[in-house]
């Protein structure tokens, strides 16, 4: 299905946002050849594969909903915003991707520099009116106004806590999340690293704010890197992971991280929920969100990032997580 939406671009912006068409093919089934549809605790809802005429389309790295299941804001990391709505079936399975478009980050000069080494953006956090997005090589986590098609440049940036010295250039901060209001950690941005670990193999990671504020470590096992995470009603914390080989290919899995081992000095941990390889799916699986259907389920949608590359997919995927 091809949508196209002509936008015009504000006067405020420096460069305009560039407005494209989303074909999308949409995915029945996640295990090739089955139709199950439960993986673990998770229940395969739909997804997409999608490709644009536009050559800035892809290189996902993080997205979150500002309307649940519908609106969204991303980051990719070759320094883009992107902007658009989900739209769905008769039976409330995605579709397509609908009034798309993307926009260059701005330095404070209000200038893009289409600089990797500056704006490879890997994750975004939401909360009302501002993003606070997490970039490596250049470590940095910074917040910005939301101002859809004319975002500018960041107004502040944040203490990360973890020393400078521990994070390595290409894995950095692919996490940056929100942690619900009320609890433990009552709604701190917490930050978590792909692969920049302790002397016991570790990853970092660290609650910038709150009565928690400290650095604490997640536990890495079996190869996987951490390329994203959200946090469930209940405080504990969703993370994606990844992992390449040449003898297996790409595979990913979903973690469940407890809550009461997120604290400032421990190292975070919990279960596996499922783990899908080449037989399912997948592609470079980089970004996650968590949020409440209008019947109350608890989903789980994934993005893929392309990494500009005819060898690999844009999807979107959608799951049920059970039992919440």
């Amino acid at each position: 299905m091809a949508l196209l939406f002509a936008l015009s671009a504000p006067a405020t912006a420096q460069e305009p946002a560039i407005s494209m068409a989303v074909n999308a093919v949409p995915i029945r089934h996640f295990a090739v050849g089955s139709h199950d549809t439960r993986f673990g605790p998770l229940e395969f809802v739909g997804g997409l594969s999608m490709t644009s005429p536009v050559d800035h389309f892809g290189a996902f790295s993080s997205f979150r909903f500002i309307s649940p299941g519908t609106e969204f804001i991303g980051v990719s990391d070759t320094g883009f915003w992107f902007f658009g709505t989900v739209t769905r079936d008769a039976e409330g399975r995605p579709s397509g991707f609908a009034e798309f478009s993307m926009q260059p980050m701005v330095d404070g000069d209000g200038n893009s520099t289409r600089e990797k080494w500056t704006t490879d953006a890997e994750g975004i956090a939401v909360k009302g009116e501002l993003a606070t997005v997490s970039f490596e090589r250049v470590q940095r986590i910074a917040e910005f106004e939301i101002e859809r098609d004319a975002m500018g440049a960041a107004i502040r940036d944040l203490d990360y806590l973890v020393p400078r010295e521990e994070l390595r250039s290409n894995r950095g901060f692919e996490t940056i999340a929100y942690a619900p209001s009320g609890g433990r950690l009552d709604g701190a941005r917490v930050v978590v690293a792909e692969r920049s670990i302790d002397e016991d193999g570790n990853c970092f990671a660290a609650i910038l704010e709150g009565p928690m504020k400290g650095v604490f470590t997640v536990a890495r096992s079996e190869g996987f890197d951490i390329t994203d995470g959200a946090f469930l009603p209940d405080g504990d914390l969703l993370l994606l992971e990844r992992r390449f080989t040449f003898a297996s290919g790409v595979a990913m899995r979903i973690r469940r991280i407890d809550s009461a081992t997120i604290a400032p000095g421990r190292v975070a941990d919990g279960p596996v929920l499922f783990t899908a390889g080449m037989d399912h799916q997948i592609d470079n699986m980089e970004a996650l969100d968590v949020w409440q259907r209008a019947d109350g389920a608890t989903m789980v949608s994934l993005m893929s990032d392309d990494n500009h590359s005819l060898l690999q997919r844009n999807l979107y995927l959608e799951f049920r997580l059970l039992g919440e």
